[in-house]
């Protein structure tokens, strides 16, 4: 049986708009998509004293979030195959772990909690940064009706950033897409013109080099995937910028994030910490071991 798309949510506009494109990504894939929410309130307080205070308790508030979000997701797209859960835990921990079980777990930009200024809720953040499976964070507005049939995927270093390739490859294929790879490339400041490989043209070897990149990391995952129409670009500038720029013309931005033994250290990188806060459509992080 193949992995569920996972989606979290918490009954805020971010999250119910991630419930409905999490249906979408479960449909073109053929499998299940897994609606979730975490709550902690019974487990501290216990459904008795809500029942004194009156109130409704919470597991029946996680219910109704769950079941709303859920409705949204069928009224979406009719085809998908849904299951629900409320998980006793905290949210990041709950998300964490139902993405073990996951073929990607779907998160919104920002829960209730959100602030307005913050660019990116700390859950969306955090379960980004450590999930075992790909996390894809809806940035950016979703409109149904505006396709670019691009995926944008930000080419790192070989063979790091394989598992990044194969992810939007798949992507591409099952939206009948364009596949969009681009490395971004710059020539150091400190580097002079009688620099032993600046000869000729000062900017060339830089530009040379992401090219052999591009082809690199591409070659042996495109043979899996030859329907998928490929475009390679290299692009003078920051990774950040560049990428940023490209999500403007893309339906989806993949990118990889190293993961190191022990969840210590950044377990992002700046780039990929950048688009998540930047981008203007949905991001895919996918985890990439050292």
């Amino acid at each position: 049986m193949e992995l569920p798309v996972v989606v979290g949510v918490d009954g805020s506009e971010p999250s119910l708009r991630a419930a409905e494109w999490a249906a979408d990504e479960a449909v073109l894939h053929g499998v299940q998509l897994r609606v979730v929410h975490a709550s902690l309130w019974e487990k501290y307080e216990g459904a008795a004293l809500a029942e004194e205070l009156g109130r409704p308790s919470e597991r029946v508030i996680a219910e109704n979030i769950v079941g709303a979000a859920a409705e949204l997701a069928r009224q979406r797209n009719p085809e998908v195959k849904i299951s629900t859960a409320v998980l006793p835990e905290d949210t990041v921990t709950a998300l964490l772990r139902a993405g073990r079980n996951a073929s990607v777990l779907v998160t919104g930009s920002r829960g209730r909690s959100g602030l307005a200024e913050l660019l990116l809720g700390s859950v969306s953040l955090a379960v980004a940064a450590h999930a075992d499976c790909p996390v894809i964070v809806l940035r950016g507005v979703h409109d149904p009706h505006s396709v670019h049939r691009r995926v944008v995927l930000g080419v790192g270093e070989p063979p790091r950033g394989t598992a990044a390739v194969r992810f939007a490859l798949e992507e591409a294929e099952v939206r009948g897409a364009e596949l969009y790879a681009v490395r971004a490339w710059r020539r150091p400041a400190h580097e002079t013109p009688n620099h032993p490989l600046m000869v000729g043209d000062p900017a060339h070897y830089h530009e040379t080099r992401a090219a052999e990149i591009l082809d690199e990391v591409l070659e042996e995952a495109e043979q899996d995937h030859p329907g998928v129409r490929l475009c390679r670009r290299t692009v003078e500038g920051t990774a950040r910028r560049v990428l940023r720029e490209a999500s403007a013309m893309a339906d989806l931005l993949v990118v990889g994030a190293q993961r190191h033994h022990g969840n210590f250290g950044l377990q992002l990188g700046r780039i990929a910490h950048s688009v998540l806060h930047h981008a203007a459509c949905p991001v895919a992080v996918v985890p990439q071991r050292a």
